[in-house]
């Protein structure tokens, strides 16, 4: 299923974006279905203007998905909003019930579903499952429709989410949560649970029962799943901004945190832009302030000249634990593909309908279709140890920039950091047989250098 995922500055009019691009998904005859997180009401003001349309409750179809049931807007196109408090009461009683023998030995009280208010967070969690219970439901239909059923189901799913930011924590948040879980509850834990009745008569209270460890199994399988969805070829990102001073910097920060989680950016939607030439003093100098930054937004997502190689600013634990200064060492680069930069000019007042939507859509264009299969590994090794007795360790960062960039070895692990945002990559088993050599980053791509260890790495006889 193809899924594309609109975020980007805060208050550079996302979810209209995000309706546009699925109103034109659906008018180039896709089956399409957007996905909102709103709870401000921003989808109401632009699809019902003259009020919000009456929220459904789930039904029995939809009850496993933490969404309301998808209502048709125009031709081959709906919309649904994530259910949070409905999926967050669910998932409570369901732990409740499965943890209720530790429960009633604690003398500890459940939480009733209709007092239980959904916790920070509780949006994301909901958000991952709709994706995982949305492209389930599109595959179930799409082998109805193999089998010669009727046509349903959706070709593709357009996702408004949260600012930039917050919206790159929560895509890394199914690899973070299946690493913590795993720590957790690792495989020997699980495997010893046959031990558990005996262990319980000798000590005499109590353990986990088995419903609680189906429990953190199917948590597991949920994050892997959502984890094989977003690193699909299918899923892409779109980064909406209105140009201005900070708008080509917060993009780039945006771009570098998305390569940092694999997520493939396939275009930057300038919003809200300004005739140029107006008489009017005023929109004049706007609309030329503007004009600067879109250019400044362009340079930075094409591809430019060839840029100078700057050493990454990186850390490689050497012995220590507070890791050691390695510094760049020129490498050649490949080339970055530029980002389209799709401009749409300001309309005035925002839309309010699907017939003020329609000029945004026509700007904004279409999805194009793409494969749902793995997206090819980003992180690539290169050979060079016959030349240079190296490997060298490839890992496209596009918009990172050297200030902002930590590398940090721990064990049989790289520790990550661009900006903001961190992501701990287990090595190549070739290169755990290695100790860091140097680190360059150049023309969008952090290389790593590794040497073989000699007390690990096999000889020649």
């Amino acid at each position: 299923m193809r899924t594309v995922l609109i975020t980007g500055v805060g208050g550079s009019g996302r979810t209209t974006v995000a309706a546009a691009t699925a109103l034109a998904t659906a008018r180039s005859g896709q089956r399409t279905l957007l996905l909102s997180t709103d709870r401000a009401g921003a989808l109401d003001e632009v699809f019902h203007p003259a009020g919000p349309a009456p929220a459904a409750e789930p039904t029995a179809e939809t009850a496993p998905a933490p969404w309301s049931p998808p209502t048709e807007l125009a031709p081959r196109l709906w919309v649904a909003r994530i259910a949070t408090p409905e999926y967050f009461r669910s998932e409570l009683a369901s732990v409740q019930e499965r943890a209720r023998s530790v429960l009633d030995y604690l003398g500890a009280n459940a939480v009733a579903a209709e007092e239980a208010t959904e916790l920070p967070g509780a949006d994301a969690f909901a958000l991952m499952a709709t994706l995982r219970a949305v492209h389930q439901a599109a595959d179930r239909a799409a082998a109805a429709r193999a089998a010669g059923g009727p046509p349903r189901g959706w070709d593709v799913l357009v996702v408004d989410l949260p600012p930039a930011p917050e919206a790159i924590r929560l895509l890394g948040l199914p690899e973070q949560l299946g690493r913590y879980l795993r720590r957790l509850l690792p495989a020997e834990r699980q495997a010893s649970r046959a031990l558990h009745p005996m262990l319980a008569q000798l000590a005499g209270v109590p353990v986990p029962a088995q419903r609680l460890y189906e429990t953190f199994g199917r948590w597991q399988e949920d994050l892997a799943a959502v984890r094989q969805i977003i690193e699909s070829d299918a899923v892409t990102v779109r980064l909406v901004a209105e140009p201005g001073p900070l708008a080509a910097r917060a993009l780039r920060a945006a771009r570098a945190g998305l390569a940092l989680h694999g997520c493939r950016v396939d275009a930057v939607i300038a919003n809200r832009l300004l005739p140029v030439g107006s008489a009017d003093p005023w929109l004049a100098a706007a609309s030329g302030q503007q004009q600067a930054a879109l250019k400044e937004l362009r340079e930075a997502c094409g591809r430019g000249p060839a840029a100078p190689e700057h050493g990454a600013a990186a850390e490689a634990t050497g012995g220590g634990p507070a890791g050691i200064p390695v510094p760049g060492i020129p490498v050649p680069g490949i080339p970055v593909p530029g980002i389209p930069v799709r401009e749409v000019p300001h309309a005035g007042r925002d839309p309010r309908g699907l017939a003020d939507l329609g000029p945004l859509a026509d700007a904004v264009g279409p999805v194009d279709a793409r494969p749902d299969r793995p997206a090819a590994e980003p992180w690539t090794v290169e050979d060079r140890l016959a030349d240079e007795g190296l490997l060298v360790w490839r890992l496209p960062l596009d918009g990172a920039e050297r200030d902002d960039l930590s590398l940090v070895r721990r064990g049989d692990e790289i520790v990550v950091t661009v900006g903001e945002f961190r992501r701990v990559l287990p090595l190549p088993s070739a290169l755990r047989r290695c100790t860091v050599a140097g680190a360059g980053l150049h023309e969008g791509a952090l290389r790593v250098r590794f040497a073989p260890d000699p007390r690990l790495w096999p000889r020649d006889h």
